[in-house]
């Protein structure tokens, strides 16, 4: 068995993999948030290769379609919890079978007979996932959005998969000096000392920008797709219903929910939330960061 720690968002990881795996090779995009062992880790996720994890007996909490992937969900009497995730565009082909603590501080991954990239995105999943519940109770949270950088601040912008967001933060890094992406798909919000802060991660979608920094949230903005562009900030109550499906989450778990809505609710005291109706053109990036940044 071989170890591997990463610290993400001041969380640490450990990946015990068997001989015969190859965390760095597994794990290319974790690369940048290689760290000394923790003597506390967040989670510990044991990993092997070889026939996935049976839940024929487990009840089943749902199946779930995760960016095309579909993610079984399963739960057993002890409180454990079992996922099945399966490769996107295939027939529910598994690429890994995962069995988790019920706080998620202890999982165990199989990685499914298939190519390297294959594995890659069956652990890489996994890990998504345990890392999400794990961190719920601790001012964590990993949130759907691409979020941009400029004069020392984080601005998110979230929508549904196919929206625009990626293409918007684009448009503030072609037309607004001094901007740089930080992540593209999932990045980490962190309240450290009552400070709402986003951290880059190794999970950044189709883009490979996998950055170790972090910033202050100057604000989120949540797109939407309009024939003219328009922007207003969201009350408390829109914020909160607009932020939690953005949010990884398990409603049927307690725990991780009222984690989750306890941190939204903390964060959004202090960090402002917009909604952007918007093309996608410059004057919208224009707009919007006018509306947004930090003065």
């Amino acid at each position: 068995m071989t170890s591997s720690s990463y610290c993400i968002a001041l969380h640490s990881l450990q990946v015990v993999c068997a001989d015969e795996l190859d965390s760095a090779q597994l794990l290319p995009s974790f690369a940048p948030f290689v760290c000394s062992e923790a003597d506390s880790p967040l989670l510990t996720m044991e990993v092997s290769a070889g026939t996935p994890a049976d839940f024929s007996s487990w009840n089943e909490i749902g199946q779930f379609d995760c960016g095309g992937a579909n993610h079984g969900v399963y739960l057993n009497a002890d409180g454990h919890h079992g996922f099945e995730i399966s490769l996107p565009g295939t027939e529910h082909r598994l690429a890994c079978s995962m069995i988790a603590d019920s706080d998620f501080s202890h999982c165990r991954a199989t990685l499914a007979e298939g190519t390297l990239r294959q594995q890659q995105f069956g652990l890489n999943n996994a890990l998504m996932m345990a890392y999400a519940f794990a961190a719920a109770t601790m001012d964590t949270l990993l949130i759907h959005a691409s979020v941009i950088r400029k004069d020392g601040y984080g601005y998110l912008f979230t929508a549904p998969s196919g929206t625009g967001k990626s293409t918007h933060t684009h448009l503030w890094y072609k037309n607004i000096p001094g901007c740089d992406l930080m992540n593209d798909d999932n990045p980490v919000i962190r309240i450290v000392d009552g400070q709402a802060r986003i951290y880059g991660s190794p999970w950044s979608g189709k883009t490979p920008c996998y950055r170790n920094i972090w910033a202050p949230i100057g604000a989120i903005t949540r797109l939407e797709q309009r024939p003219a562009n328009e922007i207003r900030q969201m009350s408390a109550l829109e914020a909160f219903t607009t932020l939690l499906p953005a949010v990884s989450s398990m409603k049927w778990d307690r725990r991780v929910y009222m984690g989750i809505c306890q941190t939204i609710s903390r964060m959004i005291k202090s960090t402002p939330v917009y909604w952007l109706g918007c093309l996608p053109d410059a004057e919208a990036a224009l707009l919007s960061y006018q509306t947004i940044s930090v003065k």
